[in-house]
């Protein structure tokens, strides 16, 4: 309870300091609306890629016995070099290391210290066991699903700023879409059971996935991306593709510019951001005294 008033405290303190800081007269001059032909500062833009789970935690098997974080990891640096060359001189590639929950408290820490101007976490999907079958590959025995495949793009409605999050998630699934790879409609199935997800946006595949802490959490605008299913034999072989990774870094890049060029319309005030900054800490204390929401949710942790 000491640890709930402080945070209280520290909030009504901080609140207040933002709001006296309102009354000091701004330059009064009107915000510039975006030129019709606007570029994105690119040496400037702060994206950061988070390379999903650990060495020590390495999320799913894929169908021929490969860990998720493999694909995680060499998909993000091909973004990486991406984003380098059209010039995201400031992009920050996240590796993060130990098991589940320290690493995922370890992960939302460290994007918050850096102060990235988006967070991309990436993944590769599984399906829940019951769809999983056993097959032999090169006298080894492995689990596969052939019954799903494609990407999916979650967001968080409880996130520091859903609509942005909500942009970049739609650009991203558009410059997939426009590179002719589909996402996975499933999780919108009953039979996915405490996997089902949302769909709240049927022409790009964004889903919500609230309690996802990596998105809730993070004080950016933050999405993840499944960027396909490795238990799917036949996509598990196109996911480890050059062509694929290059189309997926490609359509990452995109996207990241346009939400670049939106981004850079009228700005928040330090005022208004410190405000906002403040509204999420006080949300955060709300739900810490009503579900203990300080505790990582396991099934979460699982999965991201």
């Amino acid at each position: 309870m000491t640890d709930l008033r402080g945070d209280v405290r520290l909030f009504a303190i901080g609140l207040g300091a933002a709001l006296a800081a309102a009354c000091v007269t701004l330059p009064a001059r009107a915000e510039e609306k975006l030129a019709e032909h606007a570029t994105c500062n690119r040496a400037e833009f702060r994206p950061i890629i988070d390379i999903g789970h650990t060495l020590e935690s390495p999320g799913a098997d894929s169908a021929r016995g490969s860990t998720e974080y493999g694909f995680n990891f060499f998909l993000a640096r091909q973004i990486e070099r991406k984003l380098r060359a059209a010039g995201f001189s400031k992009t920050v590639v996240m590796i993060t290391e130990g098991k589940a929950r320290p690493s995922l408290a370890a992960r939302i820490a460290r994007a918050n210290r850096i102060g990235g101007d988006l967070l991309l976490s990436i993944h590769h999907d599984s399906v829940p066991q019951k769809f999983k079958e056993d097959w032999k590959y090169e006298g080894r025995e492995f689990e596969y699903s052939d019954r799903f495949r494609g990407h999916s793009i979650f967001v968080s409605r409880e996130s520091y700023d859903l609509r942005a999050s909500m942009l970049f998630g739609k650009l991203l699934g558009k410059e997939l879409a426009q590179r002719g790879m589909k996402y996975t409609p499933h999780y919108t199935e009953k039979f996915m059971g405490p996997r089902q997800r949302p769909l709240l946006d049927a022409l790009t595949g964004v889903y919500s996935y609230d309690k996802l802490l990596v998105l809730k959490m993070t004080h950016m605008p933050a999405v993840l991306l499944e960027a396909g299913n490795i238990v799917n034999r036949d996509e598990e072989l196109d996911l480890l593709s050059e062509e694929r990774q290059l189309k997926t870094s490609a359509a990452v890049t995109d996207a990241i510019d346009a939400f670049c060029i939106a981004q850079q319309g009228p700005k928040q005030t330090p005022v208004a951001q410190a405000i906002a900054r403040l509204r999420h800490v006080g949300k955060s204390i709300l739900r810490r005294k009503s579900s203990k929401s300080a505790t990582l949710d396991v099934s979460a942790i699982k999965r991201r």
